[in-house]
């Protein structure tokens, strides 16, 4: 097998890229920097790096050289150079160039999709939701059972982590960690959750429920979650209105999950990859919490779920055989020494025993 790199996430990236400049050339529609109206990109992401590098080299520093102010200074740059050679530099920025391409064309195409298929498929997800639940609607099962005021406020908050943690698991897979198969096996699901979710978008086209009947969600306290639906549906209607007039992107796409579908990959990637078991514990215990969430919430109707659920599972194993991380076709982390950087301290012990992956069992 080849050593586990970006070229099967750049050219999914490079592909997904393509699809918005077609997209938006046939449909007259402008491609911009999803996040632009708030910090340029060309700020933003040197600042994201700077800061990663510094949480990775201070710590490192404080915890060798404390109490010593001149030596904790000197520490830092004897770990910037043991951290961050050129061949873990080279992973890193490439991982992240890809990333950000993938995200950027992704953002762009899920906003372009109630101009090219304006066809909701919101009444026919909820009838298959109440098929599955006997009946009842799940969101409204779900108030009953946990009420509508402080579980408001628990699931606001859910779903907030949810947004911190997936760039934070990235920052963990591209800057942080020396095993770079795993972080290019992670790096290359997501990318590939990106490209199969905004198909999925494409051909069933949805609201989500806090919009298609957002009097079944009217008794919610009003939460930080609130003021984010009522933003990005004034978001949408300034897009239709005038795409090119318009201050940001449009967000609104809920079939399938794409938040159920990461949290998956999360979860399935830090089970394979042998990552202790407090991790594996609690990523699946987010990944039930972030379903019950936007079930709750309303930004998806169950069967989204079960679709993302479906979707980020597929993904981990085509990201699999496109990193080899596989044994025969099935999924395994794959780890050699020369797949990885090596700290500039390291023994030849230590660098042996790389060759063997981690044991699932930690």
């Amino acid at each position: 097998m080849g050593k586990p790199n970006f070229l099967f996430a750049g050219l999914a990236a490079g592909l997904l890229a393509m699809a918005t400049a077609l997209v938006a050339f046939a449909y007259d529609l402008p491609i911009r920097d999803p996040d632009g109206a708030g910090m340029p990109t060309y700020v933003r992401l040197p600042a994201i790096l700077l800061l990663a590098v510094l949480v990775d080299v201070v710590p490192r520093a404080i915890g060798r050289f404390w109490p010593s102010p001149a030596q904790m200074l000197r520490g830092c740059v004897s770990v910037t150079r043991e951290r961050w050679g050129a061949r873990h530099l080279i992973f890193a920025f490439s991982g992240l160039g890809v990333w950000y391409l993938a995200y950027v064309a992704f953002r762009n195409l899920k906003s372009y999709v109630p101009m090219v298929n304006d066809t909701l498929w919101d009444t026919t997800l909820a009838r298959y939701d109440r098929v599955l639940w006997l009946g009842n609607d799940p969101a409204t099962v779900l108030h009953r059972l946990f009420g509508t005021g402080w579980a408001a406020e628990f699931f606001s908050l859910v779903y907030i982590a949810w947004i911190v943690l997936v760039p934070v698991t990235l920052a963990v897979a591209l800057m942080w960690t020396r095993h770079v198969s795993a972080g290019a096996w992670y790096v290359t699901a997501v990318t590939l959750d990106w490209v199969l979710g905004v198909a999925v978008y494409f051909a069933v086209p949805t609201v989500g429920p806090i919009y298609s009947d957002p009097e079944q969600f009217s008794g919610l306290r009003h939460t930080a979650v609130s003021g984010l639906q009522e933003s990005m549906m004034n978001d949408r209607l300034e897009v239709l209105a005038d795409p090119h007039h318009a201050h940001s992107v449009q967000t609104i796409a809920a079939f399938a999950s794409l938040h159920v579908g990461i949290m998956v990959t999360i979860c399935l990637v830090v089970h394979l990859i042998g990552l202790p078991r407090w991790v594996r514990l609690a990523s699946w215990a987010f990944l039930a919490l972030t379903v019950l969430a936007t079930v709750y919430l309303g930004w998806h109707f169950f069967v989204d779920t079960i679709a993302g659920a479906a979707l980020g599972a597929a993904t981990v194993w085509m990201a699999a055989i496109a990193t080899g991380n596989h044994e025969r076709g099935w999924p395994k982390l794959v780890v050699r020494a020369d797949d990885r950087p090596v700290s500039v301290g390291q023994s030849n012990q230590d660098r042996s025993t790389l060759r063997t992956p981690p044991s699932s069992s930690r």
